[in-house]
């Protein structure tokens, strides 16, 4: 994993975000006329998981942008955390003629006889940021450094903990999330989050008092909110009648969300029972909000319009007989081949550079954080 990372590509520019996307599954057609002969027209399928989550909704609006300024046309759809749902998409855009799939799973092991039809149909298809499992019929994966996203976020607690330069030894109370079972990227996170986290748990300077360390204890179906802030509170009332909590690993903004509403619900934040550290992943509106405020500690942003630049390239060389940039074709095994894969690099962000990171570089509005 350490190896790959020399040849992650630097962030480019932001991409346009011109186009508006309106109901779940409605399709998106226009576009300039860019593309080589051989491609120009042509129409790709993109399934995105679900509008819940703001992050998802501006992946699809920038995969579409992405391709339309490269001459395609797009349908967007939207699966709505539903697997069945999803698939039954893919088979609609399959049928609908589209020369190419970009598809962030819902579950990961869900693709398998609808991509087979994608083969049939010489259909080339991108897994988007979610490795699709299971199947030959996966072309090209574009994602972050995933175990890097886990790595920045076990280091944040390490340091803000004062165990990174050894100034305090602990032991600190530290409760553990991860996202979804049936997305490939948990395994990920949760690895490189525990790679920094382990050695101070096994010297007892980090205590999970839960006892939950086990990723089959501590994932999050469907990355919800909600059910991270029953568990957490649930936590909390077994486990913390007297002690406090120093820290929660928390792998995606959304998650976050629900753990501090559980936390404050037991008089955290107060002058007598400060906030723990919590972390973060995708850099969402109402997280950035919240590290302004000293809620949530930090969280992991990753340009999601550089994925759909990366994406968008993918299938614009495959259209045109070319071959698309990788810069890693070892790591990722989805069962049954190694995916060849583009990766690029996430950055760790809390109060002390917001500003500079997300805000300057334009990936949120300065106005959107009022």
């Amino acid at each position: 994993m350490r190896t790959r990372r020399a040849a992650l590509a630097a962030v480019a520019g932001a991409a346009s975000l011109a186009l508006t996307l309106s109901a779940c599954g409605q399709s998106s057609e226009g576009g300039s006329e860019e593309a080589s002969d051989s491609s120009k027209g042509a129409t790709i399928g993109i399934a995105m998981p679900t509008k819940s989550s703001e992050r998802w909704i501006a992946d699809g609006k920038n995969v579409v942008a992405d391709l339309e300024s490269k001459g395609y046309k797009t349908k967007l759809v939207y699966g709505e955390d539903d697997p069945d749902q999803q698939v039954s998409q893919v088979e609609n855009l399959i049928t609908q003629g589209v020369k190419a799939l970009i598809i962030a799973a819902i579950d990961n092991k869900s693709m398998n006889n609808v991509l087979q039809q994608a083969k049939d149909a010489d259909i080339p298809v991108i897994s988007y940021d979610r490795l699709i499992l299971g199947t030959e019929n996966v072309d090209y994966y574009a994602s972050f450094d995933n175990e890097k996203v886990g790595e920045l976020q076990g280091n944040y607690i390490v340091e803000k903990l004062g165990l990174k330069d050894g100034s305090k030894k602990g032991p600190f109370n530290i409760e553990l999330f991860a996202g979804s079972n049936d997305d490939n990227n948990t395994r990920y996170f949760f690895q490189g989050a525990m790679n920094v986290l382990q050695p101070y748990i096994d010297k007892k300077q980090l205590v999970v008092r839960s006892g939950q360390t086990k990723l089959t204890q501590v994932s999050t179906l469907r990355w919800d909110g909600g059910v991270a802030q029953k568990r957490m509170d649930d936590i909390l009332t077994s486990a913390y009648k007297s002690e406090r909590v120093d820290a929660v690993l928390s792998p995606y903004d959304g998650i976050s969300i629900g753990i501090l509403s559980a936390l404050k619900s037991d008089d955290y934040g107060s002058k007598s029972k400060p906030l723990p550290v919590v972390t973060g992943q995708d850099a969402e509106v109402a997280s950035v909000k919240s590290i302004i405020a000293d809620q949530q500690s930090m969280t992991v942003y990753k340009d999601t319009r550089e994925l759909a630049k990366v994406s968008s390239n993918m299938v614009d060389a495959l259209l045109n007989d070319k071959k698309p940039e990788t810069n890693d074709t070892k790591t990722y095994d989805n069962g049954s081949k190694v995916v060849p894969s583009f990766l690029l690099e996430p950055v760790a962000v809390d109060k002390a550079n917001y500003q500079t990171v997300v805000v300057d570089s334009g990936y949120i509005k300065a106005s959107d954080l009022k």
